[in-house]
């Protein structure tokens, strides 16, 4: 690797860190032809469930850019240095990183420079490049660029597994802010085009045995939060609007990296907030796949998620009339509701108990979170109880006893930076 290349790669690898959708899960592209990878379930920049680390190279085309928007790294008006990739170069990189088995697949977003369509042509160029002329089969997630033609979004579906696009702020109110020369319906126009791509495809590949995929893993986008003063509230339920109308895989919460000062923006240090993050993350979870619905977790009286317990503990607390809950006869979608019981735990409950009545010794082994769980439910050698649930008690043992777990690893996340 040349000397010239070393560094645009420090360059453009340090600036694409700030975009944090490059998690990704369905894509099944298969090496056909002797080609080189093989895109296998839940490539991402993370572990997998077997504990098997797996990465991408995660770059920018370029770090230019057109617009000033205050609260990124790469706008016009910041004193960076400036690079860019040819084609080339990035086709290269790719497949020298991954012949010395660095990577497994490829993360490619960019900064705008000239116009929409000029940028996006060129990242259609580098996945184009890589699928037919190396024969490349491994996971690539593309950037989306608002503003591109219909035409070139099209050729891009083709060959991408994930597509994404940043819906930056949570609000248009926050956006117009601190990026007046963007607004949201940039960002639905090719969110519904791809969207609806993907539906007929899909529908094509019901007739034509050997119809093309289009975006297998999807898509997703990614909000900076804490850079405006969007309440949790109107953060997930701008999040949940757009799993509606789009179908996305993922949303994701990136916290506010203050990267220079501008009066538009909140003074808090020189760390994001993780907390927070990560509170929107389990609020998330629980949305996609605890069966709740945004309004019961945050509604006009509880408009921010609680910093000390996880939001599933919160809403327990705060509707202890529907608990204790008996394992033994409580239908699943309760199940899921009780604090410490994941979706894991919970199937092992519902299919348990077709054997015989289950005690707390049994619920334990199929590793529920018991100092939680134990106060919100009723299983065959529980005692009697004679009062009323205390929800003020309830939470004060639990955080004596340290079993705000998620607490603990935001506070971790912290200690770190």
């Amino acid at each position: 690797m040349s000397d010239r290349i070393r560094e645009k790669l420090s360059i453009l690898a340090d600036a694409a860190k700030y975009d944090v959708s490059c998690s990704s899960s369905g894509g099944n592209r298969k090496n056909t032809d002797k080609g080189l990878g093989d895109s296998s379930n839940g490539i991402c920049h993370t572990y997998t469930e077997d504990g098997r680390c797996v990465s991408l190279l995660k770059i920018l085309l370029t770090n230019h850019c057109i617009y000033d928007c205050a609260f990124c790294v790469s706008r016009r008006s910041n004193d960076v240095q400036r690079a860019a990739f040819t084609v080339e170069e990035a086709v290269d990189l790719t497949m020298g990183f991954y012949r010395r088995n660095y990577i497994e697949g490829l993360f490619l977003s960019s900064g705008i420079f000239k116009d929409a369509d000029f940028t996006m042509e060129r990242l259609v160029r580098i996945v184009k490049k890589l699928r037919l002329e190396h024969k490349f089969n491994g996971y690539i997630h593309l950037k989306t660029i608002p503003g591109a033609s219909p035409e070139l979004l099209t050729e891009a579906g083709l060959y991408a597994d994930r597509m994404s696009i940043n819906l930056e702020m949570p609000t248009e109110a926050g956006l117009k802010l601190l990026a007046p020369e963007k607004s949201h319906e940039e960002v639905k126009k090719p969110l519904g085009f791809i969207q609806n791509s993907i539906v007929q495809y899909k529908d094509e590949s019901k007739i034509i045995k050997r119809a093309p995929k289009f975006v297998p893993a999807g898509q997703s986008t990614q909000m900076v939060i804490g850079a405006t003063p969007e309440s949790d509230m109107e953060i997930m339920y701008s999040a949940n609007q757009y799993y509606k109308d789009f179908d996305l895989k993922r949303v994701y919460y990136s916290g506010y990296i203050p990267i220079s000062y501008d009066t538009r923006m909140p003074v808090i240090g020189s760390q994001p907030p993780l907390l927070r993050e990560n509170r929107l993350y389990q609020t998330d979870w629980l949305m996609r796949f605890y069966g709740f619905d945004v309004k019961e977790i945050l509604n006009l009286s509880n408009p921010n998620l609680d910093v000390d317990i996880d939001p599933k503990l919160s809403w327990a607390l705060r509707n202890i009339e529907h608990f204790p809950v008996d394992v033994n006869t409580a239908d699943y979608k309760m199940l899921l509701r009780i604090p410490g019981v994941g979706v894991g735990s919970a199937k092992k409950i519902w299919q348990a108990r077709k054997f015989g009545r289950l005690r707390s010794d049994q619920l334990r082994k199929m590793g529920i979170a018991w100092n939680r769980a134990k106060h919100f439910i009723r299983c065959a050698d529980s005692v009697m109880m004679l009062n009323d649930p205390n929800p003020f008690q309830i939470k004060n043992d639990i955080l004596s006893q340290g079993d705000s777990k998620y607490t603990k690893v935001a506070q971790n996340q912290l200690a770190l930076f």
